[in-house]
């Protein structure tokens, strides 16, 4: 089993800065894929963003391009979310999960493991 924990999530104004950070141990996959995810409330789960295993590919979504930067630490087990420029809408649970496949997943069943989540909350 692979354990993922989320964190760096918390209130901040419009306009600020946040990292997030994840963190993967336990049973050691092959090549994943790391992404993260975000759900407000009353909305469905979202993808935000997603990077390969040598951290050499990255993929964005719309809302949040130009804005938040996907990277892997050293040791590969390592994920991080920049995130700049926060807006209200960012508001929301932010989830990392892991892809036993590689490529680019960006659809929330393709992925196999997942944190608990780390709260992120963006004031006006």
């Amino acid at each position: 089993q692979v354990q993922l924990v989320e964190s760096g999530g918390e209130l901040v104004q419009a306009g600020g800065s946040l990292r997030l950070s994840c963190a993967a141990s336990g049973r050691t996959l092959s090549s994943p894929a790391m992404g993260w995810f975000r759900q407000a409330p009353g909305q469905e789960r979202e993808f935000v963003a997603v990077i390969n295993w040598s951290g050499g590919n990255t993929y964005y979504a719309d809302s949040v391009k130009g804005r938040f930067t996907i990277s892997r630490g050293n040791a590969k087990n390592t994920v991080y979310l920049q995130m700049n420029s926060l807006k209200p809408e960012d508001t929301a649970v932010y989830y990392c999960a892991a892809c036993r496949n590689p490529g680019l997943p960006r659809r929330a069943r393709e992925y196999d493991y997942w944190g608990q989540g780390t709260q992120v909350t963006v004031s006006s």
